[in-house]
């Protein structure tokens, strides 16, 4: 049996006569954080709206856990079913809304009479805090979301993943423009979802953050697929340099 959450063969995407994505050949495995990287126009975003259901699949096929996708019925409300979740680089948090609000929003649990559980709710959001540690204004489920710091957010939206036991975490950007404490804090959050054997792919440009907590980083280049490396086999210096190279040769 694979060991991988995701997989993809020979996908292409096209908006008008533009070939944003060229046959791409990608997989994820289980408790694996993979970073993916590349210049602005590299193709990363159009590859995760296209895996989180925001984009349309024109051509190629994916498996997420082993089965098939039924390409034509897949969007978002599809892709969260099947467990994949996206944090982008604003945390898709409503402002004025409190924490344990925010964390069922969209999905609210209801009780036998159809209604929101308000207490199943509070007492889910609770338990969550305590797991993911958040101190401050953060540790409060009533706390508006405009009063948490950026990095309390992005833990908000990330433990709302794991809260709906997402298998795959995609995480846009999501250490930018935060200082280096709260810049620490998102980074054992993704250390978090892989201990709990979660998938995650982080889109970054900041080689530091990849470097801490990727197993594995792909670059991507001008739609393509140029390169894979391995932690393993490389120091981050060895791996700037590869990145460079990768990219300078272009696709």
């Amino acid at each position: 049996m694979s060991n991988n959450v995701l997989e993809i063969t020979g996908l292409n995407k096209w908006f008008g006569p533009v070939h944003a994505l060229k046959n791409i050949e990608f997989s994820l495995r289980r408790g694996e954080v993979c970073a993916l990287l590349g210049d602005n126009g590299a193709g990363k975003s159009t590859l995760i709206k296209l895996i989180s259901g925001v984009e349309t699949i024109e051509q190629g096929q994916v498996r997420i856990n082993g089965h098939r996708l039924d390409i034509p019925n897949y969007g978002v409300k599809r892709a969260r079913q099947l467990g994949i979740e996206t944090v982008y680089q604003s945390g898709s948090l409503g402002e004025q809304q409190s924490v344990w609000r925010n964390l069922f929003l969209g999905r609210h649990l209801r009780n036998k009479l159809g209604f929101i559980d308000q207490k199943e709710e509070r007492r889910q959001a609770a338990a969550l805090l305590r797991k993911l540690d958040l101190r401050g204004v953060g540790a409060d489920i009533d706390t508006p979301v405009n009063l948490l710091s950026g990095g309390e957010r992005q833990g908000l939206a990330i433990g709302r993943a794991m809260l709906f036991d997402a298998s795959v975490v995609i995480l846009d950007e999501p250490t930018t423009a935060l200082s280096l404490g709260e810049v620490d804090k998102v980074l054992r959050f993704i250390e978090t979802l892989k201990e709990q054997q979660r998938a995650c792919l982080l889109i970054t440009h900041n080689m530091n953050d990849a470097f801490r907590v990727a197993d594995r980083f792909v670059v991507m280049d001008r739609g393509h697929i140029v390169a894979e490396y391995h932690k393993s086999d490389m120091t981050q210096d060895a791996l700037h340099k590869a990145l460079l190279d990768a990219v300078g040769r272009g696709a």
